[in-house]
């Protein structure tokens, strides 16, 4: 099968050069909706032409740049857009589109993905406490790419979506703006071989406060290994902008993040720690593993923007006090965090220190070296808007890879990008508008709020039926 339920690349056949050719897709409108009228067929299984089954099969090569580096920002102050919103919540401000960059929120929630071998591995583990660890450790990553992105994602439209399929990984996922005000993406990922399932909705809440922005992402993470009948829950942490007025930007993420196994009772209770006076917290993460009986069961520690460890309790904290015992631990002469102009970011190395006895969880995939010219993206955001010729033909309409304010600014047309960005809003504000007056409520095509049943919390649930690919209802909105 192709490297996607979308794809139009071919393989190379076995005896030919590496090189992997882009096949011309010329089937006709009758062959694409016989395609896609196929009876629904298991989850790990695939409606494909037959030309694209193929031995020696290989995985697309995903684009490894933009099609234009990042656009200057220099000639533009956020203080003329945020000098009347301080304390204010921000997701009804309307704001420059420069200080974007080229992905929708959906897109980005898409991102807590890149790290999706550590799910197949705790899927792989027979003890619940080691399965924790690794679920924990797949926690801290899905939020390390925010790492240096100081970039806005585009707001979704109401009713836009965004697909991604990762065979290589082995899961799909289906994203969808479920409301506007206030803003709530719903998503919903599975594995190709019904290992697991990770869904949630996200409202971010933004406030600024002077200097700088703050971000709280309210809403439930949920993971289910299906093969151990085990059901994962947690919160994101807080997460900062730094220096939205004056100095460089950078950001930080806080707060407590509890991961509750409803199947065992066991907990993991994971601290991302604030700045701190002198800058020697920042980015650390500490935590540790509770079974039912509240007994520590493992230690976690590391940076979210680098690496995570596990260690045994004992061992943690024998470590601590000889470190304690040899003036390791003392405070350095080292920038505050706080300043009367701007907060600058302290010099902290980004390294971790190992306790002997340590097992490695997790380490964040290097970003390529052209990163700062391409808005901070990590080579798995590169991927996300890249548009194979034809795609569109099996794309829902509402996929956010074919919203032009998004592909524009990905181009380095900041013009386009502004002029198709407002001409998005006042429709989506004219369709609104058109409900009222016929006092009818938007219904979303591909989640509906229920009640989750693990926390029994409201929630945004997937009702299924996307990958059907039978978009006929799906609203105008580009």
């Amino acid at each position: 099968p192709p490297t996607s339920s979308h794809s139009l690349w071919s393989p190379s056949l076995q005896g030919s050069t590496e090189q992997v050719f882009p096949v011309i897709f010329l089937l006709s409108e009758r062959v694409l909706m016989h395609i896609s009228a196929q009876p629904r067929r298991s989850l790990g299984s695939r409606i494909t032409p037959a030309f694209a089954r193929v031995p020696n099969r290989r995985f697309k090569v995903h684009q490894k740049s933009l099609p234009a580096d990042m656009i200057s920002r220099n000639n533009f102050s956020m203080w003329g857009v945020l000098k009347k919103c301080i304390g204010m919540e921000l997701s009804k401000i309307a704001m420059p589109v420069v200080f974007n960059e080229p992905l929708s929120f959906l897109q980005r929630l898409s991102e807590y993905m890149e790290h999706t071998h550590l799910i197949h591995k705790a899927c792989s583990m027979s003890d619940s406490i080691d399965r924790m660890q690794v679920v924990a450790a797949f926690a801290v990553s899905a939020v390390a790419s925010q790492w240096e992105r100081t970039g806005k994602p585009f707001n979704p439209l109401l009713g836009e979506t965004f697909e991604l399929t990762r065979e290589d990984e082995g899961y799909r996922l289906i994203s969808e703006q479920v409301s506007h005000h206030p803003p709530i993406s719903a998503f919903h990922a599975q594995s190709l071989k019904q290992e697991f399932e990770f869904h949630g909705s996200i409202y971010p809440k933004l406030k600024f406060w002077g200097k700088s922005m703050e971000a709280e992402p309210k809403g439930t993470m949920t993971l289910e290994l299906i093969k151990h009948k085990e059901v994962y829950t947690w919160t994101n942490p807080m997460c900062c902008v730094h220096n939205i007025i004056l100095g460089k930007l950078w950001l930080e993420q806080y707060g407590a993040v509890e991961i509750i196994n409803h199947s065992t009772g066991d907990k993991c209770v994971l601290n991302f720690k604030p700045c701190g006076m002198f800058g020697k917290e920042l980015h650390k993460v500490e935590g540790c593993i509770l079974d039912k009986s509240k007994k520590k069961r493992r230690v976690i520690y590391g940076k979210w923007t680098e690496c995570m460890y596990s260690v045994e309790p004992k061992v943690y904290d024998a470590f601590r006090k000889s470190e304690k015992k040899s003036g390791g631990d003392a405070k350095k002469p080292k920038q505050s965090c706080e300043g009367d102009d701007a907060d600058e970011m302290p010099d902290v190395q980004e390294t971790v220190t190992v306790i002997p006895g340590s097992a490695l969880l997790w380490r964040i995939t290097p970003r390529p070296t052209h990163s700062a010219q391409m808005y901070n993206f990590t080579s798995f955001a590169m991927t996300l808007n890249e548009l194979e010729p034809g795609a569109e033909r099996l794309l829902a309409p509402t996929d956010s890879r074919l919203r032009p304010d998004i592909r524009a600014m990905e181009n380095g047309d900041i013009d386009l990008s502004s002029r198709e960005k407002e001409r998005l809003e006042e429709k989506q504000r004219a369709a609104r508008r058109e409900r009222s007056k016929d006092e009818e409520e938007w219904t979303p095509r591909w989640f509906h709020q229920g009640s989750s049943p693990h926390t029994g919390a409201e929630d945004w649930l997937y009702s299924g039926g996307y990958f059907d690919r039978n978009y006929s209802h799906c609203p105008d909105i580009y």
